[in-house]
């Protein structure tokens, strides 16, 4: 496997991954800008953009830009997270000058048609209301707000009916226009392809792009807050956390690490003492989120309102004991999955360009697979230990909750919980 990069006169980045063992192609263009991205008055429009890219350039329709991709069996899609936006096609090799002409049309001669505008306004309202009718979805998206306040960190990345409701095609060009530009944008590829064919193409389309602006992005300052929705439900959904190193951080693998043992799997602490043990849960997990910046490790678990108040008492006493006790065997086992999971990847185009386009974003190099495998197992038991203990020395909790909550004790009972 063959991992090249190039960057364009104009400052685009081409990666190319050449996996001549595939059936297929993955083409994406990342965008270096998000959710977090946007404005006071502008939150969701991120995603707004996301979603019209695909609805009609000069010379393809909304329906002929489906059409076009599906008549060679091929796949489209597109992403919005926090830092970066996505476009992405998946399709044969013999297809790739389609799938490189059509994610360029798209990423530079959209046209937002003003019908298909209102059109997909009611379609992204439904989304939030699907989404506000998930409790899963709520409780996360409390825990944002919860952690980060007013910064747009803590803002929903669908955005607001009300947001929505009142974006203009002016309102989109402009964000358009401030962010989509060569040096903002990243083209990926993996598959079975030819790195110096591809970068040719991509030069042709987009190698007189001009720059843009290049997000001026504050830290934000970890909030500790608490977010109750106490809405009807059968079950209550609550998500806790505490602030995390950056995702380039040296302590990023013992946090991995650390994740997987305490509540990553079916084998971690959380699943075998809350639900095997004592079935005070269906769900739980715990999860670690690092940004360009900061970072979060957090809990989410679902259970009944009578047993909240045990639940959260042996969540938080597992996450202190790993301050002290991480034995060899769950060492051994959190590194193996670690690793299995990153070499797995390895075998799908999609994982590829995935893990590629990410990679070059957040840390501007791929990481050698023997690197990050040796990187992987030289953390020692005493550094996933120091990480537990400087995620709970850190910083003060952030809580969300959506559901029944009665038997919640509160912000300050959870903190001196995980202090204790």
């Amino acid at each position: 496997m063959d991992i090249r990069t190039q960057t364009l006169a104009n400052g685009l980045e081409v990666a190319t991954i050449s996996m001549p063992f595939a059936h297929s192609i993955s083409l994406g263009i990342w965008v270096k800008a998000g959710a977090r991205d946007e404005l006071e008055d502008e939150t969701g429009i991120a995603h707004f953009l996301e979603h019209m890219a695909f609805k009609g350039t000069s010379d393809r329709t909304a329906a002929q830009i489906a059409s076009d991709i599906e008549n060679v069996g091929g796949f489209m899609n597109a992403y919005t997270s926090r830092e970066e936006t996505a476009y992405f096609i998946r399709l044969l090799p013999d297809e790739v000058a389609l799938g490189v002409d059509l994610l360029c049309d798209i990423l530079t001669d959209s046209q937002l048609p003003a019908h298909e505008i209102e059109r997909e306004r009611g379609v992204i309202i439904q989304e939030i209301g699907q989404s506000a009718d998930t409790p899963d979805d709520v409780v996360f998206e409390q825990f944002n707000a919860a952690s980060y306040g007013r910064h747009t960190l803590g803002n929903s990345i669908l955005g607001t009916t009300q947001s929505v409701s009142g974006f203009s095609r002016d309102d989109l060009g402009t964000f358009m226009d401030r962010y989509y530009g060569a040096g903002q944008m990243m083209f990926c590829a993996a598959g079975n392809l030819s790195h110096d064919r591809l970068v040719d193409m991509v030069a042709e389309r987009l190698g007189t792009l001009k720059d843009a602006t290049h997000p001026d992005r504050q830290a934000p300052v970890w909030q500790a807050g608490e977010q109750i929705d106490g809405r009807p439900l059968e079950q209550c959904h609550i998500v806790f956390g505490l602030s995390a190193p950056k995702a380039s951080s040296a302590e990023r693998y013992a946090l991995f690490l650390l994740s997987n043992i305490y509540g990553g799997g079916m084998s971690s602490r959380l699943f075998q003492q809350v639900r095997e043990e004592r079935g005070l849960c269906y769900s739980i997990f715990s999860f670690s989120q690092l940004l360009s910046d900061n970072g979060v490790f957090g809990v989410y678990a679902g259970t009944s309102e009578n047993q909240l108040d045990e639940m959260l008492t042996v969540s938080t006493a597992a996450l202190a004991d790993c301050t002290y006790s991480i034995t060899d065997e769950e060492l051994a086992r959190a590194k193996q999955q670690l690793k299995a999971a990153s070499l797995m990847r390895r075998d799908s185009v999609g994982g590829m360009m995935e893990s590629t386009a990410r990679q070059l974003i957040l840390f501007g190099e791929v990481l050698d697979r023997d690197k990050l495998i040796a990187d992987i197992d030289n953390v020692t038991k005493q550094q996933v230990m120091d990480a537990a203990a400087n995620l709970l020395s850190g910083s003060q909790p952030s809580v969300a909750l959506t559901g029944p909550h009665s038997s919640f004790q509160g912000h300050g009972w959870l903190a001196d919980r995980l202090s204790a």
